[in-house]
């Protein structure tokens, strides 16, 4: 650990980034139309800022506008992998990004949206980029993954892995690190980026043997193990879910940013009248060791550090999350599975009670003794502003909610299986999933 903080810190030196917060409308490159209020950017690449209305009858809010990122365009997000004696090793990449919290993360090998892959930019070329887009090496995962619904519309990354045999160059701000040490670096606040969390998830399992102890760690094990049991197969999950995205009555249309109802542009920003949600600012990005050495962007800013949490339960020795079929407005296909708890708690305070979030409490009132993992980890640092989420995975012996038409249990396995095709598992569950995989490096 000492090691990587170490090449850290080097990486940072010479990557220095500033970012200072700038109004909307002193964005160099990017502006906002007349007619429709949206803000984007003068080479119709990258994104736009635009406004959402969203309908759901039948909810304790049932319609409401908002600001959202479209984002139509196709990023990759890919790691490379090695086997050697020692076992599987990834070459991770040390980047900062704007919105971070605390300077340079544990990144993937690839991180770039296509703009930035085409050099809209004009900027030098992505490295490593050849791996991923006419793969030589052995294809271990390649699926088209969401990212968050709440504040990008319909927004899709390919995800992958390639493994390579023959010796690779490593650049300056890359390194190999073994599974482990990455597993390890995941307890860390804010070390390991949301991106490279993503294609962590979409690992396949590499070869941990099932145990016959009866602790934590080795449930965990065997619930990655495809043998075991599950307390839903597959085929039961597969049409629970589809019914449920057959039937959910929600309606969304993108509208201009003008027309967003509840939101005012003061103070060089966008803000929600209420003063919770997030913010829409802007900022100027001055960096060593990027494609380009500077930029202006716009970017969410939330309010509040969210809760993001799986309750987990051993169900016949197998360990099993409780995943919660839950609607986003962006999502490409209406509904996502994701933790049992996601919220930023805060913005329920002035809402009826049936508004709050189930699990909510139990999540956060949990014993020391039962909480396996309790980590704050940043978001997406390239359109998010210190977005920020504690993630808790909280052990339970009972069932909080027998028979709850929008939570199911499900094995490890099965998680995995569901992460081979897209839009199954929404970006806070894969953080999650990675999570818990890393525990399966830990002592018992």
């Amino acid at each position: 650990m000492l090691d990587v903080r170490n090449w850290f810190e080097e990486v940072a030196e010479r990557t220095a980034m500033t970012v200072e917060r700038l109004p909307l409308d002193e964005l160099g490159g990017w502006s906002r139309c007349a007619s429709t209020g949206n803000i984007r950017h003068d080479s119709g690449k990258f994104f736009t800022v635009q406004g959402l209305d969203v309908r759901f009858p039948g909810r304790a809010v049932d319609a409401w506008t908002q600001p959202i990122i479209n984002q139509p365009e196709v990023g990759i997000l890919g790691i490379l992998i090695r086997r050697l004696d020692g076992g599987p090793q990834l070459l991770m990449q040390a980047k900062n990004e704007p919105g971070n919290h605390d300077g340079p993360q544990v990144s993937p090998t690839v991180q770039a949206t296509r703009s930035n892959y085409t050099r809209v930019h004009k900027g030098r070329p992505v490295p490593y980029l050849e791996h991923f887009r006419n793969p030589s090496g052995r294809v271990l995962a390649d699926v088209r993954q969401s990212e968050q619904g709440a504040w990008f519309y319909r927004k899709r990354n390919r995800n992958m892995v390639v493994e390579v045999g023959e010796d690779v160059e490593v650049l300056d701000g890359f390194r190999w690190l073994t599974l482990e040490q990455v597993h390890g670096l995941l307890a860390v606040p804010d070390l390991v980026n949301m991106d490279a969390r993503t294609v962590l998830a979409c690992l396949p399992v590499l070869g941990r043997p099932a145990l016959g102890a009866d602790g934590f760690r080795a449930a965990l094990i065997r619930s990655r193990d495809p043998r075991q049991g599950a307390e839903h197969g597959i085929d039961e999950v597969l049409s629970w879910l589809s019914g449920i995205r057959s039937t959910v009555d929600i309606s969304t249309e993108p509208i201009p940013l003008n027309r967003i109802r509840h939101w005012h542009r003061t103070g060089g920003k966008i803000s929600h009248e209420s003063g919770r949600f997030f913010d829409i600012i802007g900022v100027r990005v001055v960096s060593a060791g990027r494609e380009v050495t500077g930029w202006t962007q716009p970017m969410i800013e939330p309010i509040g550090t969210g809760v993001v949490a799986f309750l987990v339960r051993r169900i016949g020795g197998v360990l099993h999350a409780l995943v919660h079929a839950r609607v986003e407005p962006g999502y490409t296909d209406v509904v996502e599975l994701a933790p049992t708890v996601q919220c930023v708690p805060a913005n329920y305070d002035h809402l009826p009670p049936a508004a709050r979030p189930l699990f909510l409490d139990a999540v956060l009132g949990a014993p020391p003794g039962r909480i396996r993992y309790d980590t704050v980890l940043s978001e997406e640092g390239g359109r998010f502003y210190h977005a920020r989420n504690r993630y808790l995975i909280v052990e339970t012996d009972e069932d909080p909610a027998p028979g709850h038409p929008d939570f199911r249990w499900l094995a490890m396995h099965q998680v995995v299986e569901l992460l081979r095709h897209s839009y199954y598992l929404n970006v806070q569950a894969r953080t999650l999933s990675a999570c818990l995989d890393s525990l399966t490096s830990a002592a018992e």
